[in-house]
């Protein structure tokens, strides 16, 4: 549920309004219930996302096809943290989840600002291996040498030019197409 549908109150479904208060931050303006007091905080949803580099396929680079995208945009494999888990745990159960192979072995690339979806990316590079069985979620996926990659301008794109710079690979960027 995005900020722009939490119109009413959970608690006594009171309209929600734009109003200020003081927080430990200073004064905020943010939906709250006029009615009983319930603020709806909006903080951004902390989601994973793995640079997949494919030992046994000589370190090519997965990307995979969301099968809800329109057009024919490869991407990074991505998916939501779960209650309990750590973000290595999380990345490392969304790579077996969404292509059936194993991570062994994980590295931080860097946390990224995703403001357009209120997300906050944690990216990894995951050194992975197995045979590539795509889940439902996924429509097809293709896999790439890691100089001929091209990289997006917003999200996980700036991720994988991160992990490609640390290669000593200047990154190559393409306009994604708008949703």
């Amino acid at each position: 549920m995005s900020a722009a549908d939490y119109r009413f109150c959970p608690r006594c479904a009171t309209p929600l309004a734009a109003i200020a208060a003081d927080e430990d931050g200073g004064r905020k303006t943010r939906q709250r219930c006029p009615a009983c007091g319930f603020t709806h905080w909006n903080n951004p949803t902390p989601v994973l996302a793995a640079v997949i580099e494919c030992v046994d396929r000589d370190g090519q680079v997965l990307l995979a096809r969301n099968a809800a995208w329109s057009g024919r945009m490869f991407g990074l494999i991505t998916g939501f943290m779960e209650a309990g888990e750590t973000p290595q745990a999380g990345i490392a159960r969304e790579v077996d989840e969404e292509t059936s192979l194993h991570v062994e072995q994980l590295a931080l690339i860097g946390v990224y600002d995703f403001q357009r979806m209120n997300q906050v990316i944690i990216a990894y590079h995951a050194r992975a291996r197995g045979e590539i069985r795509l889940s439902p979620e996924l429509a097809e996926y293709r896999l790439f040498a890691p100089h001929e990659v091209r990289c997006w301008p917003a999200g996980t794109g700036h991720a994988l030019a991160d992990w490609l710079r640390s290669r000593g690979i200047e990154p190559r960027w393409f306009d994604a197409p708008r949703a």
